[in-house]
């Protein structure tokens, strides 16, 4: 299958175009730079230049595929509701290009959208029209699609995907514990972030692509959560600095623009995912792969 991929050269979505062509798909990966048609080019996969923002250009490279994966996102948190809204509109895009046809298109999406402090499951549907969860405008432009024809599914990932060259909340938060000297957690820490490895989920999108259901949500998690305290206290002795509680007030101060995810609680389950897909996480824990990935280089 001749698969479009936005993100391709990014975290997890370099991790899915190597999934792809081992498995014999062929790809054709979203560049925006020379440095990134370089990377796909040298990875086996065909380049379309272009970018998020320029929504023909992914109507253009939807309609040259006969599958879609969507997990390009601008991470720029400090235009977080903006970037939400771009995402919506690519989404949109991406569909309009497979409108009257049965070519895929996967959606990323986050579990962090669904209601904390319960265990999130694939059947569980965020809150349409969110103000305080902007990013559930990837969910609503995936189900206006749906509403025109369009065979698509959502893979929810978990606010930790980790491995080497992470570059998301983990490798954020140790920042934060080198500059202020201490690595923290909010109360008692038992709030949990679920993980996943990025290989692994590079595996769960192939699956999805070559074996997922219209209209369906998968959940891209291994484990289900890991306590706030323990990625702290792990993050402690990656750097050798001493592991503390802070309350509430004094988290916005200290973690600034992640005190909003370090109080996230947010356990995820992926049964209905591995139990439709044969999906089975392979890949070392966040806590280990924390000790073995260079993540306190």
């Amino acid at each position: 299958m001749r698969v479009f991929v936005t993100g391709a050269t990014g975290f997890i979505g370099s991790a899915i175009v190597r999934e792809l062509i081992t498995a014999g798909h062929k790809v054709l990966g979203l560049a925006r730079s020379e440095a990134a048609a370089a990377s796909l080019a040298a990875a086996g996969a065909d380049v379309h230049r272009g970018s998020l923002e320029d929504l023909e250009t992914l109507r253009s490279g939807a309609a040259a595929a006969e599958g879609v994966i969507h997990t390009a996102f601008i991470h720029d948190f400090s235009k977080f509701k903006d970037n939400c809204e771009t995402d919506r509109h690519a989404v949109e895009a991406l569909g309009a290009a497979l409108v009257g046809s049965d070519r895929p298109l996967i959606v990323t999406s986050g579990t962090g959208l669904l209601t904390p402090g319960r265990l999130a499951i694939e059947e569980n549907v965020a809150a349409s029209g969110s103000t305080s969860i902007p990013r559930v405008a990837s969910e609503e432009a995936a189900a206006s699609v749906a509403a025109r024809g369009v065979r698509v599914s959502v893979v929810r990932l978990p606010p930790s995907v980790h491995g080497a060259a992470d570059h998301g909340f983990v490798p954020a938060l140790i920042d934060i514990a080198r500059r202020n000297g201490v690595s923290a957690f909010v109360n008692e820490g038992a709030n949990r972030w679920p993980a996943v490895h990025r290989l692994d989920a590079a595996h769960l999108y192939r699956l999805v692509l070559e074996k997922g259901s219209a209209g369906a949500r998968y959940h891209g998690v291994a484990e289900e959560g890991v306590t706030m305290r323990a990625i702290a206290e792990a993050i402690g002795a990656g750097l050798g600095v001493p592991v503390r509680s802070l309350t509430e007030d004094e988290a916005g101060a200290h973690f600034d623009w992640m005190a909003h995810f370090v109080a996230l609680d947010n356990p995820s389950s992926s049964a209905l995912t591995r139990e439709a897909l044969g999906w089975s996480p392979k890949e070392s824990g966040l806590l280990t792969d924390m000790k073995r990935s260079g993540y306190f280089q």
